[in-house]
């Protein structure tokens, strides 16, 4: 069965090449690769002056199996083929049984012997079918599945950097970090932030650079997450101190549990470096399953700086801090200074 990410790319060059399926089945949690895929198809399966009389978008709240399945069975007028989008298609797969069967049993006896001039699309957004059911099998023996599942925050930069490819252009990874923490896993505004710096670059430039970010992204290149995490990487105290009276003094831009959100990972990454058989850059990105080496100088930079013993004392210190800004065990105080406290404990 396809997955997101590198499925995602071989999908889209499959088009790109003029292959075209006559049926996908797109679901999952991550909208951005089921209308990215959906979208392509809409766009360049029919030449312009086509599309009116062959290109149709189904609702699956709106309409039946039955009903999508007699319009995929027509023949398209003036074209080579016809193009039926069915969107919010979880919905139609949910219904009650039809006339003539279940809405799976219907769609697996098209797909068995589809009208080959028809390209039928399925957007199932927010879950998936049932892998156990028989309608999987059907889709992926004679056309094709795609999950689109949610993708981790580490593997973000990939996503960045495979974009950045296509423009041509490249980011330096404290622009990926600051374009990741900023923006997390929300693959339709990252793509939409991407394209907004792509747009707004000056002609002939190629790197899109920490200070261009900022100015049109809105992330400060001086305090943002990946300045902090770093300044406590290098236990530059300085840096570090200044940055936790800015997020003291904007707690509802920086409240104290996405900054605890944001360095925990780094801890919990860093005491599994320690027990790395391999400490070659190599080694430790494998023991991370880090998809690549540029991340590693952080873990290499913290072993240095941090012995096992005292990452563990500062794993439990950061959750202990966690739960006061939640209101576990709190104070009459608790709030006030308690990010400035928790950083004293990591530094010293």
């Amino acid at each position: 069965m396809a997955t997101s990410g590198t499925a995602y790319r071989q999908v889209i060059k499959e088009l790109e090449s003029g292959k075209y399926r006559t049926v996908y089945y797109l679901m999952g949690d991550e909208p951005f690769f089921i209308d990215s895929i959906s979208d392509y198809i809409r766009e360049h399966a029919l030449p312009e002056e086509a599309r009116d009389f062959n290109q149709m978008v189904l609702y699956g709240n709106e309409t039946t199996m039955n009903e999508v399945i007699q319009r995929a069975r027509a023949y398209p007028m003036g074209a080579d083929r016809q193009v039926i989008i069915v969107k919010e298609a979880q919905y139609l797969m949910k219904k009650d049984s039809e006339t003539g069967g279940s809405p799976s049993d219907i769609l697996a006896s098209y797909i068995n012997h589809p009208q080959s001039s028809t390209v039928l699309v399925f957007c199932h957004k927010n879950g998936s079918l049932d892998k156990r059911k028989k309608i999987v099998a059907v889709i992926e023996k004679n056309g094709l599945l795609f999950e689109s599942k949610k993708i981790k925050d580490d593997a973000l930069p990939d996503f960045i950097g495979e974009f950045l490819n296509e423009h041509g252009l490249r980011m330096s990874p404290k622009g990926m970090s600051m374009m990741s923490e900023s923006v997390g896993a929300d693959l339709c505004r990252m793509n939409g932030e991407l394209e907004k710096l792509v747009t707004a670059l000056p002609a002939g430039t190629k790197e899109i650079t920490p200070e261009f970010i900022e100015e049109h992204v809105g992330i400060s290149k001086d305090y943002n997450i990946f300045e902090f995490r770093d300044a406590i990487i290098n236990k530059n105290i300085e840096k570090a101190n200044k940055i936790a009276a800015y997020y003291e003094s904007n707690p509802k831009t920086y409240p104290m549990q996405l900054v605890t959100a944001a360095i925990f990972p780094y801890f919990a990454n860093l005491m599994l470096a320690f027990y790395a058989p391999d400490k070659t850059d190599r080694g430790i990105a494998d023991q991370l399953d880090l998809k690549s080496t540029w991340g590693v100088r952080d873990y290499t930079t913290g072993m240095r700086n941090y012995t096992a013993t005292q990452t563990m004392k500062i794993i439990t210190t950061i959750r202990k801090y966690d739960g006061k800004s939640k209101g576990v065990d709190a104070t009459a105080n608790t709030g006030e200074g308690l990010l400035k406290e928790l950083l004293y404990l990591i530094l010293h």
